[in-house]
């Protein structure tokens, strides 16, 4: 895997996000939502769960990401 480390804020940033967005959609009702946020529907008190999951696990990708762009370098085993 190439390493890239200046893509390495921009994933955590971005995770943080997706995690943020996560919790809105299961705090907030759908009627709450911003209206730019998929789901929204005025009137609806449905909460969006299968949207925050997807945002949870979208971010928690973002940081397993950064965190192997951080790790040290390919180690060869002598044989």
């Amino acid at each position: 895997m190439t390493k890239r480390p200046s893509l390495i804020i921009p994933a955590v940033v971005l995770g943080i996000v997706l995690i943020v967005i996560a919790l809105i959609y299961w705090i907030e009702p759908a009627k709450s939502l911003p209206s730019f946020f998929p789901g929204h529907q005025a009137g609806s008190s449905h909460r969006h769960t299968k949207h925050g999951i997807a945002a949870f696990l979208l971010g928690l990708a973002c940081f397993v990401f950064a965190w192997f762009q951080t790790g040290g370098g390919s180690r060869r085993v002598p044989a």
